[in-house]
């Protein structure tokens, strides 16, 4: 039995801000009794997977006000409106990672949390990389850090990489495509 598809009854804006905005919508599954749930809009997002000739995963550290914390992760950021997910990750790779990438591989995407967020986020691997930096936004100070793939387990497994779109981004390379899709490098 396929699950039940909900009709928007209303919608209304609850927050407006320079990146995301709060909505409740009321809405119904069925002929059920209608519910409210809010609702984070967001532009969109990607995670980019920068990876060296010599195989390692280029990541970056940096504070996350939200998490608390310094956090391990792959260069990411969000979506201008309107803006092409592969102009975003270019933009991120320069400002993150500080280098431009000679080939960049779609690797799909992903719902960052469906259950309140219409934040969607497109993955990328990106090779043949060169030094090539853009500034940092303000309020960031991001480090590089050259990481085997090797070592991504116990990474996670340690509990010294805990962003969900890197975890994604890293096993949809290793593991998702093949070695003509996403090249000798991930093997």
């Amino acid at each position: 039995m396929e699950p039940l598809t909900g009709n928007t009854i209303s919608s209304t804006r609850v927050q407006e801000g320079q990146r995301i905005s709060l909505r409740v919508d009321e809405f119904a599954l069925g002929d059920r009794r209608p519910v409210s749930k809010e609702i984070v809009d967001h532009p969109g997002s990607v995670v980019i997977l920068p990876v060296t000739e010599d195989g390692n995963a280029l990541l970056v550290k940096q504070w996350r006000q939200a998490a608390g914390k310094v956090l391990l992760e792959a260069p990411s950021g969000t979506r201008e409106p309107g803006e092409d997910p592969l102009t975003t990750a270019r933009r991120e790779l320069r400002e993150e990672a500080g280098v431009s990438a000679g080939e960049m591989t779609p690797l799909g995407g992903m719902w960052v949390a469906p259950g309140y967020s219409t934040e969607f986020t497109h993955g990328y691997l990106a090779r043949n990389l060169s030094e090539n930096p853009l500034p940092q936004d303000e309020g960031e100070d991001i480090h590089t850090v050259e990481v085997p793939l090797s070592k991504v387990p116990a990474l996670i497994r340690d509990g010294e990489l805990q962003d969900q779109m890197t975890i994604a981004v890293l096993y949809t390379a290793m593991h998702v495509f093949d070695r003509e899709s996403a090249g000798q490098a991930l093997r």
